[in-house]
């Protein structure tokens, strides 16, 4: 892979038309309408359990400018500012996001090749695309992903929800998701303590990932040991890497930004 310049333009927002709503997406350092710069192909970031777009905050701005590549990220169905997704998540939703969504936004966005960037569960998701997709997935990033529910993920979202008993805490989510943050939160703890989620594994699909893979970890992640990345690192057929970071927690793009957009932009530039 070759690390071109890329001027760090405006975001533009678009929005893609799926059957079940419309889906939000923002697109940084793209300065016309064509999403594969000069044949670059663009980073696509996977949101959290809880995530949008506008929780990235400036890390994807950072990640385009560091890395000179169009970075998209998008608001799954039913988060953010896309459209409410009807009923409930079902336990199988993570590979879902691969077969029945991305395939929506790669389409009516214009891109073939990609680079998939997942945080959190979005980490799982990405996983999975670059899985159904390896003959166009350049890379993968993986950053505080999951791989199976683990007891300190469970018990970590059990204290969350006890927590989200606070109205106030609510009230945080409805500023990005509006009258969706119920569904959000519900869509979260719901699914991962659900019984029947423990059968949940990425150890199956990650054979079928044959990109190159980074995986990113706090060494204090509450919600998963690094067991996790050292997982997808072993697991997956491409050549990988496995970064722990000291001093660093569940949102390493947070918390160590400008390291993150280091790691990234070596990984990529090497592979």
């Amino acid at each position: 892979m070759n690390n071109q310049s890329t001027s760090l333009t405006n975001p533009r927002d678009l929005w893609v038309e799926h059957r079940q709503g419309r889906i939000f997406a923002r697109v940084w350092g793209s300065v016309d309408d064509s999403i594969n710069m000069d044949g670059v192909s663009p980073i696509v970031m996977f949101h959290d359990s809880l995530g949008c777009v506008d929780l990235w905050r400036d890390f994807p701005a950072l990640l385009s400018a560091g890395t000179g590549r169009v970075v998209i990220a998008y608001d799954r169905l039913g988060f953010g500012r896309s459209d409410p997704r009807p009923g409930r998540l079902e336990l199988d939703f993570i590979a879902d996001e691969a077969r029945s969504y991305f395939p929506v936004v790669r389409e009516q966005l214009g891109f073939d090749r990609f680079v998939a960037f997942g945080h959190s569960v979005g980490g799982g998701m990405a996983v999975n695309c670059a899985a159904d997709y390896a003959h166009v997935c350049e890379a993968l990033i993986t950053e505080s992903a999951q791989v199976f529910p683990e007891g300190k993920t469970l018990q970590s979202i059990s204290e969350a929800k006890e927590q989200f008993q606070d109205s106030g805490q609510l009230q945080r989510l409805e500023k990005y998701h509006g009258e969706k943050a119920k569904w959000v939160l519900d869509a979260w703890t719901e699914s991962w303590l659900h019984p029947k989620f423990t059968q949940w594994s990425l150890k199956g699909v990650l054979p079928a990932v044959t990109c190159p893979v980074l995986a990113i970890h706090g060494v204090h992640d509450e919600y998963g040991s690094k067991c996790h990345p050292e997982m997808i690192a072993e697991l997956s057929s491409g050549l990988s890497r496995c970064e722990i970071l000291d001093d660093t927690y569940h949102v390493p793009h947070r918390e160590r930004a400008e390291l993150v957009v280091e790691l990234v932009r070596n990984f990529i530039i090497q592979e």
